[in-house]
């Protein structure tokens, strides 16, 4: 089975899953099996770290630069898109327009922070973004006149979208934050638009020089590719799509959150589902978020399972499975990098580097497969 057919297996055998998820939900329930709320908010929280995950592969993946700020992009597309929508401001763009913007102001932010780094490569460049990191959230913290500070940006707008009422009814359609399966289609749906669109930068021109610099920087400059410009042009289109997410999660949850939401964990958090799924890898940014987000539903399963049999103790640590999430993820990352350092679903390339030392062959596989 050739590489083509083995990735086309897999995204409609993945699409089909998604679509279905909802409908799981209702057949659980309907057989007295509880309310496992897999298409609510954990299932929005698997589809907003895949599009930061595939925000930050093409920077960490693509281009091989150790990025630990997507946190900071988050944040600024978050706040970027409460200011321009807000009724506490002059401008009040509505939702979609606020989702440009908040684009906008991220990839910017990306430009500024790439354009100044560019002669850094691996932990000094890491530092750097995860200090630029922490300059984002104490800005946000401290400049209370224009972001509100701790107090938080509320009452943002949700997306209005054209709707077909039966026999010959057109109208508005606004998603309400209780009813969430509209929200998990409009996510899953940018999600797939943006799969599209990576897939497709990852075979173009430009994909191709963001590979050719991971490979070999210097070989890449003597082929006539100019790294400061492929450099800062992977920083913001990941910075864009980070920001993107981040606009779309203020928007289910009505408000920006604090500024201490938007910490050195979310991008450590987005960086292990990389790991896990596989770099470079499209199909191992989705498997690494489902993995890794929706851990969270059979953790909270266990727990209501020790509850009903009267084991849960609020008291005890080890009755209270929620507590063992960081030790279970912890050890699945030590044997991950143990047992296979490329991830579930690494590129053909990135496999045969890591496993170079072993006189591995390189696969014939699609590098973004």
């Amino acid at each position: 089975m050739n590489s083509t057919l083995r990735s086309t297996i897999f995204y409609t055998l993945l699409s089909l899953a998604a679509v279905l998820i909802p409908v799981l939900d209702l057949v659980l329930t309907r057989l007295g099996w509880g309310n496992w709320a897999i298409g609510n908010e954990t299932c929005q929280r698997v589809l907003i770290f895949a599009i930061l995950g595939l925000g930050l592969n093409i920077v960490v993946g693509y281009t091989g630069l150790l990025h630990l700020g997507v946190a900071a992009f988050m944040a600024i597309g978050v706040y970027a898109f409460a200011i321009s929508t807000c009724s506490i401001y002059p401008f009040q763009v509505g939702f979609w327009g606020g989702l440009g913007i908040a684009m906008a102001a991220a990839a910017v932010a990306g430009v500024l922070l790439g354009t100044p780094t560019l002669r850094l490569r691996g932990d000094y460049l890491a530092i750097v973004t995860l200090g630029f990191g922490e300059i984002v959230q104490e800005v946000l913290k401290n400049v209370d006149t224009v972001t509100k500070g701790m107090q938080t940006i509320g009452d943002l707008p949700k997306p209005v979208v054209p709707w077909f009422k039966p026999p010959a009814n057109f109208y508005l359609y606004e998603f309400d934050s209780l009813d969430t399966v509209p929200w998990y289609f409009l996510f899953l749906g940018i999600l797939v638009l943006l799969v599209l669109l990576v897939r497709n930068l990852e075979y173009s021109r430009l994909g191709r020089q963001w590979m050719s610099i991971r490979e070999d920087q210097l070989a890449a400059s003597c082929m006539g590719i100019n790294p400061t410009e492929v450099k800062v042009l992977s920083f913001a289109v990941a910075a864009a799509i980070c920001g993107l997410a981040g606009a779309l999660l203020a928007s289910k949850l009505e408000t920006t959150a604090e500024p201490t939401s938007y910490d050195f964990n979310v991008s450590i958090t987005v960086l292990c589902l990389l790991i896990v799924g596989g770099l470079g890898s499209i199909r191992g940014v989705l498997v690494g978020a489902c993995i890794v987000m929706g851990f969270e539903i059979l953790l909270n399963r266990g727990t209501q399972a020790l509850q009903r049999w009267g084991l849960e103790s609020g008291g005890n640590v080890f009755l209270t499975p929620n507590n063992w999430k960081f030790l279970i993820f912890g050890l699945a990352l030590v044997l991950m990098m143990q047992f296979r350092p490329e991830g579930i679903f690494p590129s053909s390339r990135v496999k045969a580097e890591l496993h170079k030392a072993e006189g591995q062959p390189p696969t014939a596989e699609a590098p973004g497969a």
